[in-house]
């Protein structure tokens, strides 16, 4: 994967993970820990720096498989959260998008503005036309983030996901270029 150039958002910046990155992220992670391992099973308990390792080294190497992207406050520099583009079908131009924001910067936007600027890449940059937000029926935080960055809310997929091995009921949220205007 080529490095991508820094999407900003007044006063986030979303870039390519780098090495730099490491400690930030899993100190992120780390804080973060009792709100995202309850819908993100990477996030748990015993979660070590050598899995943040492991995941940047993975993301280098990856060809468009997936683009991870990790949130920074644009002045500070200081690590927000994750957002990336995954699950790719290139025949049909789609992808899912998700999210997560580090405990201490709930509910300012962060996400959501992250999103819309993930998107925007994905569609102009990727030639998507299509993404997907899939949000678990009990996690509110991500339907409101997915709502607020436009996304429409197109209905229940049952069984759609697996948290911690249990299959869960999402909704599926759509976003498409004529959206994020």
């Amino acid at each position: 994967m080529s490095p991508e150039p820094d999407l900003i958002d007044g006063d986030i910046m979303v870039r390519q993970l780098c090495a730099d990155d490491v400690r930030p992220l899993y100190e992120a992670v780390r804080e973060s820990i009792p709100e995202v391992s309850v819908w993100l099973p990477w996030c748990h308990q015993n979660y070590a720096i050598e899995e943040t390792e492991e995941f940047i080294a993975a993301r280098a190497r990856a060809d468009e498989e997936w683009y991870s992207f990790g949130v920074f406050d644009k002045e500070s520099g200081r690590f927000l959260g994750g957002v990336g583009l995954n699950f790719f079908n290139r025949v049909h131009q789609i992808a899912n998008l998700g999210y997560w924001v580090r405990t201490s910067v709930l509910g300012r936007g962060v996400a959501t503005r992250a999103t819309r600027l993930v998107a925007r890449f994905g569609f102009a940059q990727l030639g998507l036309q299509r993404i997907e937000i899939i949000a678990a029926v009990e996690n509110a935080a991500s339907q409101r983030v997915a709502e607020k960055a436009g996304a429409v809310r197109e209905g229940l997929a049952r069984k759609r996901l697996l948290v911690r091995g249990e299959p869960q009921d999402a909704f599926v949220f759509s976003l498409l270029p004529g959206d994020l205007v």
